[in-house]
């Protein structure tokens, strides 16, 4: 769910830390500051955070300023080409090759506040549109009149529509409809005089087009030079742009001149700023044209035995009337299966599969899907090479086809060790005739270099994403990717294709354009270029640079030569510290590589499902993003920042403090980038480095205080409000006073259990015994949620029992970083369980970040067979009924679906994040609650980050969003697993409890 109806103001204090302006652009910075409404950030943190894309490139800033209007703008492109200082407008940043960075530029970040949709005209199908737009968020407006933006990239969920215009993106729809250019009417412009041109279809010397050329500025130079360049190269044009439906390499001067649908010849310059990559000036508004959304698709993905099969087998897709021909090949299968958040979704495929093609029907193009999916089953699986069909007709099914194949890309990014498959010739594109062809070419190629790819993508189109894999920290990797890009430019040029099909020129491609259009057209595109921005201020050296300081534009270097070896991320003289560590990373190949397993994809910023990242869904600030926190950790060890600035108070404050170590990341980050480990372990050595403060020790022995607050209850209860108390509390451990705090008991869970007589279920008598983990919440201020886990588990036969000698898990201890004393509390936890487990038990947990804290903090905190068998023997109380299918042995008559309440279920979102969340919905579907699954982030409390008196109101704009998801939901009630989580619901306007827990809903129904 996107993030609406948020006071950001009540934010930017959280994250307002001292951020002094670079010595070198102070001027500048000032001056911005004096022109500028939005923010202007030139500060060390923000430059590294603006340095990187989702590409292997890496260029510092200037700064960034974040534009609220056109005029600011129009202010910050005036002072920054004032100062000498290029302009670089930019969105999400996700792009792959590396054109939305460049060194010394002002970053224009649109992304943040000029997201609005200006109208929808849904009878003309037309949408105009601000370009900080994400893509998805349009589509979701446009829902409701049954249309879409066509051109759908696999970052849709996160990339701006702007930048899509920008870099002319498309996506595995293209088959059926085409790329941005063709959906892209009109833009307005700032240029880099300042002024504002407003792109549109003119009619070549009507009286509009005569009033416009007949002007002395920039606007008319424009027109009058486009035309000149288009006509005189008309011959040039046609011969040297391919026929494809992909071609996204240079200018669109293929494009910008045509006949209308009224029969009359136009220039539309629109045309021409798609896919400029920001170098004609910056696109602030945008006129698109939609489609209407087929009502239903289904799917086929047919497996082969071998690569070469199924691109023999590409052309044969297209006689069919297909909306998508994707392909995916086993390295892709593999590395989903070893990932946490895609393993699931790779089950369906057999093993043996070497390479899939997966086609889409959709209900505008067929009648009748299984029939459709039967005559191209008939031709590749009956007649043809391919041995199996996966067929996918509900959403459910298709969503996670396409969640496998949208992930390919920052699943590759994976890979263990320094060599990865990285973007730099994975977009090229040919005829898809002539792929089978260009493929076995390609490999040899890389035979040549003595390296391998991995392959996916739109088979259908011909753009085939083939990544070699290289190290490219190594001087004879840098040298090899230039050697193959050499190679590989040539066979595409061979295959009559382009060097890029979707992902732009950028850092990675601009050096070649000229071998691909010759010298005629490599001048026109300067010509051009120079119409538009006569000094090359607008990202110069993208798309088209000069081939030297005497070339046309001005009387500097600016803009002078290309070369895909400079400014990468890592490069060969790249170095890193890997720190001695107390938590255990050789899984993740060591601390280092954990963090630059970072790609910079971008997918951290989405804001419609999953968990990650939640402090970024309420800030909307790149540095609160899991992609962020990594850049910045990167450029700590790797000597960007300086080494001690892991210790300074900003770096703790902003960086680690504001990560609610949610575990979102583990999951929803394509590459695992487990953030909430990282904190973990730099906020222990900084306790190590600095010491502890009175409320990190207090949370961290929030047992003992419990333990306490119970045996005083209800005097402890009746403290906390005495006039002055919250006072003190702020005072003294800063606990925000506004906090509804957490109430004890008298008679704790193991006190109730004892009292009982223990358990009713005697073990000979029973199939599992269980011991009932007394978690700190559950036991001293909630044991309602525990009374109902032992009553549903002995109802259905469980002999339980609750250990009195438990120490607390950790979990509390880790989360802010004593990871000596979590270690401590670990080693006597499974020291005490090691032998019952060896002896049958199993452990079930109440509390699921207490669940997590042994499935997943355990092996990482201590090694050996007993942890080993423990942390396998531990189980989420919902997880634990699902898994064994306890429920089915619960003494409920009528189970039907519905008969019970609709509910609405949010889940816990470190078990989100372990893939454990899904087990809840299953058991109280099955004793028959209508249950509504809210996919949603973070609750926002986070343990103990919702006490935070600096961290309240961000804590509590997060929440906001799991109180809209509630509202819009069905359900009569919500549960919740976690305490934080009930809590914070329990803390809602106009709400007087806490909401049950799952298992107190499973226990009604007994």
């Amino acid at each position: 769910m996107a993030i609406e109806n948020v006071d950001q103001s009540r934010i930017v204090s959280e994250l307002d830390a001292d951020r002094p302006d670079a010595d070198a652009y102070r001027k500048l910075a000032t001056a911005l500051r004096s022109r500028v409404d939005g923010g202007v950030e030139f500060d060390e943190y923000a430059r590294v955070l603006y340095a990187t894309d989702g590409s292997i490139y890496r260029a510092e800033p200037a700064g960034v300023v974040f534009p609220t209007d056109v005029d600011d703008v129009r202010a910050a492109v005036d002072v920054a080409t004032s100062h000498g200082v290029p302009v670089l407008p930019r969105g999400t940043g996700s792009s792959l090759a590396g054109q939305t960075v460049g060194p010394g530029c002002v970053v224009l970040d649109l992304s943040r506040h000029m997201t609005d949709i200006l109208e929808v005209r849904p009878d003309e199908q037309r949408a105009r549109i601000q370009p900080g737009v994400v893509q998805d968020d349009l589509d979701d407006a446009l829902a409701a009149y049954g249309l879409k933006f066509a051109p759908d990239p696999a970052s849709s969920n996160r990339a701006t529509v702007g930048g899509g215009i920008g870099n002319n993106s498309t996506g595995a729809h293209s088959v059926r409809y085409g790329i941005t250019d063709a959906y892209t009417e009109a833009v307005t412009a700032v240029l880099s005089d300042g002024s504002v041109i407003d792109a549109r279809e003119v009619v070549l010397d009507s009286p509009e087009w005569d009033e416009i050329v007949s002007k002395d500025d920039r606007e008319a130079e424009i027109y009058r030079t486009v035309r000149r360049v288009v006509e005189d190269n008309a011959d040039e044009i046609e011969a040297r742009y391919p026929d494809l439906k992909r071609r996204v390499t240079g200018y669109n001067l293929d494009r910008v001149i045509y006949e209308n649908e009224d029969g009359d010849r136009v220039m539309n310059l629109a045309k021409l700023f798609v896919g400029s990559e920001g170098t004609l000036g910056v696109i602030v508004e945008a006129e698109v044209s939609l489609v209407t959304v087929p009502e239903e698709t289904a799917l086929a993905l047919y497996c082969f035995d071998d690569l070469d099969a199924a691109m023999e087998a590409v052309p044969v897709a297209l006689e069919y009337d297909v909306s998508a021909v994707e392909l995916m090949d086993d390295e892709v299968f593999r590395l989903a299966a070893d990932s946490d958040g895609y393993a699931e979704y790779v089950e369906p495929i057999p093993d043996r599969a070497a390479a899939a093609l997966m086609l889409e029907y959709d209900s505008e193009l067929h009648d009748d899907f299984e029939a459709a999916v039967a005559r191209t089953t008939a031709r590749f699986v009956d007649e043809g090479a391919a041995f199996d069909v996966v067929e996918a007709y509900t959403d459910d099914a298709q969503e996670e086809l396409w969640k496998l194949r949208k992930a390919a890309i920052p699943l590759l990014m994976s890979l263990d060790g320094d060599p990865k498959p990285y973007p730099f010739i994975e977009d090229a594109t040919v005829p898809p005739d002539e792929l089978a062809d260009y493929v076995r070419k390609f490999e040899a190629v890389l035979d040549d270099h003595d390296t391998s790819a991995a392959y996916f993508a739109h088979a259908g189109s011909g753009t085939l994403h083939i990544r070699p894999i290289l190290n490219l920290k190594a001087e004879a990797g840098i040298e090899a990717m230039h050697s193959i890009t050499e190679d590989v430019t040539d066979l595409v040029l061979e295959h009559h294709g382009s060097f890029s099909g979707e992902h732009g020129d950028g850092m990675a491609r601009t050096e070649f354009t000229p071998k691909m259009y010759g010298p005629a057209l490599w001048d026109a595109f300067k010509q051009v270029k120079t119409a538009f921005d006569p000094e090359w201020w607008m990202h110069p050296g993208n798309v088209v640079y000069r081939d030297g300081p005497d070339d046309i534009g001005p009387a500097a270097d600016r803009g002078v030569g290309a070369d895909m070896r400079e400014n990468l991320r890592y490069g060969a003289d790249y170095q890193s510290i890997e720190p001695q560590t107390t938590l255990d990373f050789e899984g993740e190949g060591g601390f280092s590589h954990l963090v630059e397993l970072c790609n910079g994809c971008g997918t951290c910023r989405q804001t419609g499902d999953d968990v990650m990242c939640p402090t970024y869904r309420a800030s909307k600030e790149e540095i609160q993003t899991t992609r962020g926190r990594a850049n910045l950790l990167r450029a700590a060890i790797s000597g960007d920042l300086p080494e001690e600035e892991l210790h300074s108070e900003r770096f703790q404050e902003e960086v680690l403090d504001l990560c609610v170590g949610c575990k979102g990341c583990k999951s929803d980050c394509p590459t695992g980038v487990d953030m909430a480990k990282l904190k973990a372990e730099l906020k222990h050595q900084h306790h190590r480095a600095a010491g502890t403060d009175r409320r990190e020790r207090l949370f961290a022995n929030i047992d003992t205080a419990s333990r306490v607050g119970s045996a005083l209850a209800p005097l402890s209860n009746w403290a906390s409000e005495l006039p002055g108390a919250r006072l003190v509390m702020q005072k003294l451990f800063g606990i925000a006073p506004e906090r509804t705090l957490p109430t004890f008991t008298r008679e704790t869970l193991v006190d109730w259990f004892e009292a009982r007589g223990g358990t009713t279920v005697a073990r000979a008598d029973a199939d599992r015994s269980a011991l009932l983990f007394p978690d700190t919440y559950t036991n001293y201020s909630y044991p309602a949620a525990g009374k109902a886990a032992v009553e549903t588990l002995e109802a259905a036969g469980v002999h339980v029992t609750i250990p009195d000698d438990t120490a607390p898990s950790g979990r509390a201890a880790f989360s802010t970083g004593l990871l000596d004393r979590a270690e401590e509390r670990a080693r006597a936890n499974v020291d005490r369980f090691a032998d019952r487990v060896a002896g049958g038990w199993d452990v079930v947990f109440v509390e699921p970040s207490d669940a997590v804290m042994f499935q997943d903090e355990y092996p990482d905190l201590l090694d050996g067979a007993d942890v080993a068998a423990v942390v396998d023997s531990a189980y989420g109380i919902m997880e634990y009924l699902d898994t064994y299918r306890l429920d089915e042995a619960l003494p409920i008559e009528d189970r039907s679906l519905g008969v019970a309440d609709a509910i609405s279920y949010h889940g816990h979102c470190n078990q989100k994040g372990t893939n454990k969340d899904h087990h809840a919905v299953g058991v109280l579907r099955r004793v028959g609650y209508d249950v509504d699954p809210l996919d949603t982030t973070c609750c926002g409390m986070a343990g103990s980050f919702g006490y935070h008196d600096e961290h309240y109101d961000l804590s509590k704009s997060i929440g906001r969003l799991l109180f809209d998801a509630v509202d819009e939901s069905d359900g009569d009630y919500v549960v919740a697993p976690g305490g934080s989580c009930r809590s914070q619901l329990g803390d809602r306007d106009g709400v007087d409890d806490i909401p049950p827990h799952p298992i107190e809903a499973v226990a009604d129904r007994l």
